[in-house]
């Protein structure tokens, strides 16, 4: 019951802050140093140290619990320096109509690709299939096949596509086709239509990170394709509860303005 209290405060905190952040950016400052919170942030133990673990075959185990591998607010935050997202016109015109309210995340729904709620996730690997499982936001799965297979010729549009995985060396790469139009990329409401095409590269760097960089490629909203880059961390002895975004969601409704808003720096 407490670990459930723990999550939920987690996720209203979250919600809070960029709340917060949409309605009065000026006012979200950093603690001083020699804070509390500075001083915890300096305690924080790092990810779990120790070699990348590998099945009988050779290949690299990518179970486990993770927490992290997306953009949560703002999807800018994963390009690397000096680089911007390549909005044509049309896209900054649909990510300038968003509300808050309306943030598809905010409404229980799911979150895409490659954003990702702020819980953990667990990857379960098959010889088959790579599964992942999110404890947040609506308690859902995503299938990632690896059995050679093609992508199917005129996929339903879905809220994580049609993922086909293959490996290059030691990096699980996944083409993933088939989107709906109606996940955002993150809070500030990143558009994207159903031609939307991923390719992720996830990288178990060691026994504690995983490191996920993500190229997107939407013609109508983005001039050229991007990619974003972030790290996932394993978080040992974890295991994953049954959260239900829709009991008692009252946040949404508390949303005020439009969901583009000054990116951090």
């Amino acid at each position: 019951m407490t670990k459930h209290v723990i999550s939920s405060a987690l996720a209203v905190g979250a919600l809070g802050f960029f709340v917060l952040w949409a309605q009065t950016p000026a006012q979200v400052t950093a603690p001083a140093c020699g804070s509390q919170n500075s001083d915890k942030a300096k305690k924080k133990k790092g990810p779990p140290q120790g070699p990348t673990p590998r099945l009988a075959d050779g290949k690299v185990d990518m179970s486990g619990v993770w927490n992290g591998g997306g953009p949560g607010g703002d999807l800018a935050v994963g390009l690397a320096k000096g680089e911007t997202i390549p909005l044509t016109a049309e896209g900054l015109k649909v990510m300038k109509s968003r509300q808050s309210k309306d943030d598809p995340e905010a409404n229980c729904l799911p979150t895409g690709i490659p954003r990702i709620a702020p819980y953990p996730w667990r990857i379960v690997q098959t010889p088959t299939h790579i599964f992942f499982l999110f404890e947040g936001n609506i308690h859902s799965y995503r299938q990632i096949f690896i059995d050679g297979r093609k992508h199917v010729a005129d996929p339903d549009p879905t809220w994580y596509g049609d993922s086909i995985g293959s490996w290059d060396g030691d990096t699980m790469v996944v083409d993933t086709i088939g989107f709906n139009d109606k996940f955002w990329f993150d809070f500030r409401g990143h558009p994207h239509t159903e031609n939307l095409h991923t390719v992720e590269r996830y990288t178990r760097m060691d026994l504690g990170r995983m490191s996920v960089d993500t190229t997107i490629t939407d013609p109508a909203y983005y001039s050229k394709p991007f990619t974003v880059h972030f790290m996932a961390t394993l978080r040992p002895g974890e295991e994953l509860m049954e959260y239900i975004c829709q009991e008692n969601q009252q946040d949404a409704i508390h949303l005020q303005g439009t969901a583009d808003v000054p990116s951090r720096p």
